[in-house]
């Protein structure tokens, strides 16, 4: 079943109206038609609303609310990935998956060794692209909301950001002891604020990493291999959903 998302003040009583770039792709793309049933929310909560569509225009599609219920979809815990800036259209890859495993946020970080330079104008361009792909990862994978992309921020704000976070979390290459990451994984709950610090390709400063357990974040290992940016936010993303997913 296709799932959009719609504003809250598109719903009424008994019905929703869709507006906006949706109303093409349901109309001309999908070529849906009237009695068809679709999946809408507003990305603001867990409400579920299953509709049927009931009229097609060019400016607006109808549907009916056949129910409305709480989905279960969302983690319990909001996880926010802090991640270095990386080069080409990586940023892509990793917004697309870290939605898709359940991130409430995503923070992109100008960090010393990152290679990639953004002033204001590209960056503008870069978030708008970014939360598109957020919205599309969003909607194939079923979430309740459109997680964000964030401002970038540099490492200095992106710790204040995070400061009032239950856990941080900064994988580190020189962090060695997979006894101690296991038990610091094992002691996140439900309901825990949890922030993920990423480096771009070059890894963090030695200094960025100090900066950041003076601050409260935790050094984990991932492992003895060497994960690519791409990879690491990934691989504690999947750890924390299978760590916190609810039965």
């Amino acid at each position: 079943m296709y799932h959009f998302f719609v504003s809250p003040d598109q719903i009424g009583e008994k019905e929703i109206v869709i507006e906006g770039p949706d109303v093409n792709h349901i109309k001309n793309v999908l070529r849906m038609k009237p009695g068809e049933q679709v999946r809408l929310c507003t990305g603001l909560d867990k409400m579920d609303y299953r509709c049927e569509l009931t009229e097609l225009s060019d400016e607006t599609v109808r549907a009916r609310i056949l129910w409305v219920e709480e989905n279960g979809v969302e983690l319990p815990s909001r996880l926010y990935l802090f991640q270095g800036l990386p080069k080409s259209d990586k940023m892509e890859l990793i917004i697309q998956k870290a939605v898709e495993l359940g991130a409430y946020e995503i923070i992109p970080v100008a960090t010393k060794r990152a290679v990639v330079k953004l002033d204001a104008r590209k960056e503008e361009a870069k978030r708008k692209r970014w939360n598109a792909i957020s919205e599309s990862a969003a909607k194939q994978s079923k979430r309740m909301i459109i997680p964000a992309v964030s401002r970038v921020m540099s490492f200095g704000e992106a710790l204040e950001y995070a400061r009032d976070l239950d856990v941080k979390l900064i994988p580190y290459e020189l962090a060695q002891d997979m006894d101690r990451t296991r038990e610091i994984l094992a002691r996140i709950q439900p309901g825990q604020s949890v922030g993920i610090f990423i480096g771009p390709e070059g890894g963090f400063e030695e200094a960025e990493v100090e900066m950041a357990l003076r601050q409260g974040a935790q050094a984990i290992t991932l492992g003895r291999r060497i994960l690519r940016t791409e990879t690491a936010g990934m691989c504690v993303l999947s750890a924390l959903m299978f760590r916190l997913e609810e039965k």
